[in-house]
């Protein structure tokens, strides 16, 4: 299919026994023929090819050629067919549809498994020019996972597919013809993205510790641990949420599903129970989903909370005048239910009459005589005696270094503004402090001094304050602490310290509160126009427009209305009658971006409903024990 117009094909001869000297000839190509691919010399019979072949559109001709013996008279026709085949050449590469393809395979099929057939196309019309052979490379290196067919380009997998390991794969695939010169073979390629689709096949796992420990005194609402457990799958298949299966069946604590954060919801007392051991499950969005459980232990921590308590509120006995100093006489016996220090008991005697002629052991308990004792001058003791409660005392350690400089802080003092709802964990400031010594004398590491209230931490490394807790300006509005940058001298390390200022700016996060609700007023009948006859007072602990606090009436009243500012109920119209009565319905709101609302009611009585209020006694008595908790009922 190759060869060129205008050259010889081939060339008609008449039989050698019918040739004879000067024999005139004409050949032609049958007129009926609409091929004009080829052409004919009328006078010599050499056969031309007139345009270009295509073995693809025809791969065949059948010329009828007709020659004209004019010798003979009348002249003779003689007729030939002419079967002409063309052979095929390599002149068309394989192509496919798509320069670039996207597929997606879970992760959890198979080895084995069909993930895509490739069907290159090749306009060659011979077998070996158009028969197409797969080739498959993996552009980013490493093993590849798919294997492909070369004959007929079905893509499967090879290993077993894991998209915690792999997302996805870059392959190359090339389609190539088989012409039998390998210098003539023509060939085509794409890029194939085989996306790896997440299945659920990853359980939760625990990254926190199975231990927390708590002081039995905190609040509720205390932050007690962070439950964390990760899961490597995607989307809702790595959503972790936290549920409490046991152990929490007094409900002593409250578990945040999403965060994982774990309060307390009751105060605790390590005298009734001084451990808790809670299976939390951690639970992933898949589906079906999968969980794991951890058993959190969590140890309460004794507070010196207990009084002592003597084992007998009389004790009684007897003992032998006249007997030498040094005699014992009793053992006397007290509990604690502390734990630890807070338990150790020390006994004394209290001051009173006689009490010089005893001694009492202040760890035993034991009660014995400093002098002899005469029945006829005194013939009973009456003695207190009382265990101590211990205090505690703090040791400071100072370590002198050698250095010759001190860290030294970029600023002499950090102030800062941060809103009361950032988050635990936020960074909000980094500190930097340099050290002009070498080695570890050079070496800059930080900590916090004075009291943050357990709000901040700094990274000792990178000198980053982070929020340890949530903020509440309301309850602080500034906290003030020293920051300290010492440097690793193994001798004598030196420190300098920076002082630290932080500003709670106000977030809308508290709603109005009425000082009284409901508000009870008597109107008398005869109450003139415009006159106040009640106000309501709100407040509203948030700064600034957030605590700004006005007032409406939440449903609209023609005989009353009432002062957006000072909350003053005023009459509008004349009271109907003397039995006249009525409630409103006041809104109080702050005046914050989002306001925040609260609501009262105030009812109305004319003088003539008015009802006497009286108390049940005219007179109420209590006692009440001198160490009474606040907040006890009497």
């Amino acid at each position: 299919e190759n060869f060129k117009p205008a050259q010889v094909l081939n060339s008609l001869k008449w039989p050698d026994n019918h040739l004879t000297t000067n024999r005139k000839l004409h050949f032609s190509i049958t007129k009926d023929d609409d091929d004009v691919h080829f052409e004919i010399d009328s006078l010599t019979g050499d056969l031309f090819l007139s345009k270009e072949l295509d073995y693809e559109t025809t791969s065949h001709f059948l010329l009828q050629v007709i020659i004209k013996d004019y010798n003979n008279n009348p002249p003779q026709n003689n007729t030939v067919f002419l079967s002409i085949d063309v052979e095929d050449q390599n002149d068309h590469s394989p192509y496919f549809q798509d320069d670039f393809v996207v597929i997606g395979i879970e992760e959890n099929v198979p080895v084995g498994t069909l993930v895509y057939t490739f069907n290159a196309k090749d306009g060659d019309g011979s077998f070996l020019n158009s028969k197409i052979q797969y080739s498959l490379e993996m552009r980013n290196g490493g093993e590849n996972p798919f294997l492909i067919h070369p004959s007929y380009g079905t893509l499967t997998t090879a290993f077993p597919l894991d998209r915690e390991i792999t997302h996805s794969v870059i392959l190359t695939v090339s389609a190539a013809d088989q012409a039998i010169n390998l210098t003539d073979r023509r060939l085509d390629s794409l890029a194939a993205k085989i996306v790896i689709l997440d299945i659920n096949d990853n359980s939760p796992s625990f990254t926190s510790s199975p231990l927390s420990y708590v002081m039995e005194d905190v609040e509720v609402g205390f932050f007690v641990h962070r439950i964390i457990a990760k899961d490597p799958d995607e989307g809702r298949n790595g959503e972790v949420t936290y549920h409490i299966l046991s152990g929490n069946e007094n409900k002593s604590f409250v578990l945040d599903k999403t965060t994982g954060l774990l309060t307390t919801a009751q105060l605790l007392d390590r005298e009734i129970q001084e451990r808790y051991s809670l299976t939390v499950m951690a639970l992933d969005d898949g589906s079906p989903a999968l969980s794991t459980t951890q058993v959190l232990t969590i140890v309460v921590l004794d507070v010196n909370d207990e009084t002592p308590i003597f084992l007998k509120q009389l004790y009684e006995t007897a003992v032998r005048e006249n007997e030498d100093p040094g005699e014992f006489v009793i053992k006397v016996e007290a509990v604690d239910r502390d734990a630890g220090l807070n338990s150790l008991l020390r006994y004394e005697i209290l001051p009173g009459t006689g009490y010089e002629k005893f001694r009492m052991n202040s760890d035993s308990g034991e009660l014995v005589t400093t002098a002899s004792l005469d029945r006829e001058i005194q013939e009973v003791f009456s003695i207190k005696g009382s265990p101590s409660k211990s205090s505690t005392a703090q040791l400071y350690l100072t370590v002198l270094d050698e250095n010759d400089h001190s860290p030294l802080f970029a600023k002499t003092q950090y102030q800062i503004s941060v809103r009361e709802d950032l988050g635990e964990g936020s960074a909000i400031l980094d500190l930097f402090a340099s050290d002009e010594d070498d080695g570890l004398n050079g070496e800059v590491t930080y900590s916090l001094i004075d009291d943050t209230f357990g709000a901040f931490a700094v990274d000792s490394v990178t000198g980053s304050i982070i929020t340890t807790k949530a903020l509440d300006r309301e309850t602080k509005s500034q906290y003030t602490f020293r920051a300290v940058a010492s440097d690793s001298s193994a001798h004598l390390p030196r420190s300098s310290t920076v002082r630290v200022v932080v500003h709670i700016d106000d977030v809308n996060d508290n709603d109005p509160v009425f000082l009284q609700n409901p508000i009870r007023a008597f109107v008398p009948a005869q109450t003139a126009v415009n006159e106040t006859v009640a106000t309501v007072r709100a407040e509203d602990v948030d700064l600034g427009p957030n605590g700004a606090v006005v007032f409406s009436l939440m449903v609209a009243e023609t005989v009353f209305q009432i002062d957006t500012k000072t909350g003053d109920v005023i009459l509008q119209e004349p009271l109907a009658s003397k039995d006249f009565g009525t409630q409103l319905l006041v809104r109080a709101s702050d005046q914050g971006i989002s306001p925040r609302t609260a609501t009262a009611m105030v009812i109305i009585f004319t003088e003539e409903q008015e009802e006497e209020i009286l108390f049940s006694n005219s007179l109420y008595e209590a006692s009440v024990p001198e160490n009474s908790a606040a907040g006890g009922h009497l």
